[in-house]
């Protein structure tokens, strides 16, 4: 689910950050930077892990801003293929079910991935899995046990385009993951935790 990411950037220290030790104000810039981001084909970075190299600073002409080269690592969250997962539902359409980690939002498992014999309710708008005539509800909020069968990367719009366009990228996350729940084990938690 975690993996570690070995990153060469260049840091740039600002005056206000002079007081602070060195290894600190690299720290907190490549935090800032990387934190909460999406890198395309790596994953979302969480935060920095440790510092494996950093240049000597070099005061840049007129700026007063000190630009330092490193290389470290960086945790980042990219689930492998066939890796099971715990999450909870956020929602439910005809589509299939919108599952959430503490940290990641974008989980999606297609009613095509829902155990035979599901159905979704229109009224109560929710999955619901007839097993021997007893319904069992996928309902909001529930934690779930699903298996990580692939991922999307999409390529973020630069903020110099058009309205519309910027719209339509922020609804389009730049990583998301589809699921599973076929599998026996794998669906709302409570279900096979109580047999």
């Amino acid at each position: 689910m975690f993996i570690l990411t070995k990153i060469a950037d260049l840091v740039q220290i600002t005056p206000s950050q002079f007081d602070q030790q060195s290894h600190i104000a690299i720290e907190n810039n490549i935090n800032a930077k990387y934190s909460n981001r999406v890198i395309q084909k790596i994953g979302l970075c969480i935060c920095m892990y440790d510092l494996l190299w950093a240049s000597e600073g070099l005061i840049g002409h007129g700026t007063g801003l000190v630009n330092v080269n490193v290389e470290f690592r960086m945790i980042v969250f990219r689930p492998f293929k066939g890796e099971t997962l715990f999450g909870k539902i956020s929602g439910a359409t005809q589509e299939g079910l919108s599952i959430h980690t503490k940290f990641f939002d974008d989980i999606f498992v297609s009613y095509k991935e829902l155990p035979e014999n599901t159905e979704y309710d229109h009224n109560e708008k929710a999955w619901v899995w007839v097993v021997d005539e007893e319904r069992m509800h996928y309902d909001k909020n529930e934690m779930v046990r699903f298996q990580v069968i692939d991922e999307t990367w999409r390529d973020q719009i630069p903020d110099s385009a058009e309205e519309e366009a910027l719209d339509k990228a922020k609804k389009l996350s730049p990583y998301s993951i589809s699921g599973t729940m076929m599998k026996e084990g794998l669906g709302i938690c409570l279900w096979w935790d109580e047999s």
